[in-house]
């Protein structure tokens, strides 16, 4: 059994550093990629521009050509106001006219299949980079799995099915979330610092040519640009964990978590408070802040609802949790048959979250009845130790 165990730990070593080389491989394909996609849409970007002055200047000429016609057939009937000299300076006029439109035609065919296949290549270097993203995700997936120790693998082995399609669909969320909050860092902070970049270099190049007004101009767009690239970097902070939280505590920062949550979706939104406000250790606060967003994130996403209610309630022993919308509803049954739907896997992390702290869940809901959650979690006597303590610092 001993010698086994080590021929597969051997196995699951070799495996890992393959996967580590090949998870490093991939991510240089990607960067090599992304870097292709930016060349490409920049060129992209050109060539519309170009073909727009194009298409411009072809409608120009074919003006000019008709009104040259026209002049080219008044001079050649009236040969008593005409001279020889103006019937030879309208042709030649008509035919550079005619010359010139034949060539920007030619040009404009040529951009417009240039054009045609840069938003092809455009197109297949985005799917190679999400098919490369998809790749590496499920290799993390299965890099978290081969890492840990040979006992938790047989465990895992070992346990039932759904115990399985559980933990790897929870590892599957954090792989999803990571991808959304690097997305995110993508599309918007770096792009901007990019473009904060390059009007830094436009504007050095504005003060070598002394313009200044124009420097003054873009210097102003410039600082617009960095409030917005912070406004955008404080909102990926507060998606990962609100400093508020921190700062203030549970109740300031669900307050205003459930106004932003109002404003953004449309969804009338009540926050009631019952109970004497108390500090929690930082590691349940988070924990209560994750389940009252993943609640409502259920609740925009599934419950098609028109108003949604967040009660929470400070008791002596424990604190209560109650989110209370008049959506769809759904018939409450196994957490795994709805989890095998997709419908709500939202309710598994949910769970999850709620065990970990040693809280009960209970769900009632019915199909166009709404639904409402509501969460008991324990205070501890280490937990009420800390709230103390805190409380004593605050005064």
């Amino acid at each position: 059994m001993d010698h086994l165990t080590v021929d597969i730990n051997s196995v699951i070593a070799n495996a890992i550093k393959v996967m580590e080389n090949s998870k490093y491989q991939i991510f240089e394909i990607c960067e090599t990629a992304r870097a292709e996609l930016e060349t490409l849409e920049q060129e992209l970007e050109g060539v519309i521009e170009e073909t727009v002055r194009t298409i411009g200047k072809v409608d120009q000429l074919e003006r000019e050509y008709r009104l040259a016609r026209i002049r080219l057939t008044e001079v050649s009937r009236d040969f008593v106001r005409f001279k020889e000299e103006d019937i030879k300076s309208a042709y030649e006029k008509a035919t550079g006219i005619q010359l010139d439109l034949m060539v920007y035609r030619e040009k404009e065919n040529y951009l417009k299949a240039r054009r045609d296949d840069l938003q092809k290549r455009v197109r297949n270097v985005e799917r190679s980079i999400e098919r490369a993203e998809v790749i590496s995700s499920q290799m993390n997936v299965v890099l978290e799995y081969l890492s840990g120790d040979l006992n938790q693998v047989t465990r895992i082995l070992e346990s039932a099915k759904t115990r399985q399609l559980l933990g790897l669909k929870i590892i599957l969320a954090q792989e999803e979330e990571r991808k959304r909050i690097a997305r995110e860092i993508h599309d918007g902070p770096a792009q901007s610092l990019a473009n904060i970049v390059l009007r830094t270099e436009i504007a050095e190049r504005m003060l070598m040519k002394q313009d200044f007004e124009l420097v003054q101009e873009e210097l102003v767009d410039l600082k617009g640009q960095v409030r917005s690239g912070l406004e955008e970097i404080r909102k990926i902070i507060f998606n990962l964990r609100p400093m508020a939280l921190d700062d203030l505590g549970l109740v300031p920062t669900l307050r205003k978590f459930t106004q932003d949550f109002e404003e953004k979706s449309r969804v009338h939104t009540v926050f009631e408070l019952s109970g004497k406000e108390l500090r929690l250790p930082s590691a349940m606060e988070a924990a209560i802040f994750r389940l009252v967003q993943e609640a409502f994130s259920n609740v925009l996403k599934h419950a098609n609802a028109s108003y949604v209610v967040l009660e929470i309630s400070y008791k002596k022993d424990n604190i209560t949790l109650s989110i209370l919308d008049n959506g769809t509803g759904f018939v409450v049954g196994n957490v795994e048959q709805l989890t095998n739907r997709n419908g709500h896997f939202g309710l598994v992390g949910m769970r999850e979250r709620v065990e970990l702290i040693e809280g009960r869940m209970d769900i009632d809901s019915k199909p166009g009845q709404g639904t409402k959650i509501v969460i008991d979690i324990p205070m501890t006597s280490e937990g009420r130790k800390e709230t103390e303590t805190n409380e004593s610092d605050i005064v």
